[in-house]
């Protein structure tokens, strides 16, 4: 399915989560059981591979709980 995630370069690693992520709701609503469990097999495997290269991501304080309750 794809390249393999640590062979992507950062820029790719980015382009295909969007692509993956702007998909997605048309792939759960539309597409065949297969189609949406290799769609989530997919994110799943670039997703990961973007939390080992960024352990300590930027984290929005307004995505936490507490900043919610601010709003």
């Amino acid at each position: 399915m794809g390249i393999s995630p640590r062979g992507l370069t950062e820029e790719g690693l980015l382009r295909e989560l969007r692509h993956l992520h702007v998909t997605r709701t048309e792939t759960f609503l539309h597409a065949s059981d297969e189609a949406l469990a290799n769609h989530t097999a997919r994110t799943e495997e670039l997703e990961r591979e973007y939390l080992r290269r960024h352990p300590g991501r930027d984290v929005d304080p307004e995505r936490l709980r507490e900043g919610a309750r601010r709003r």
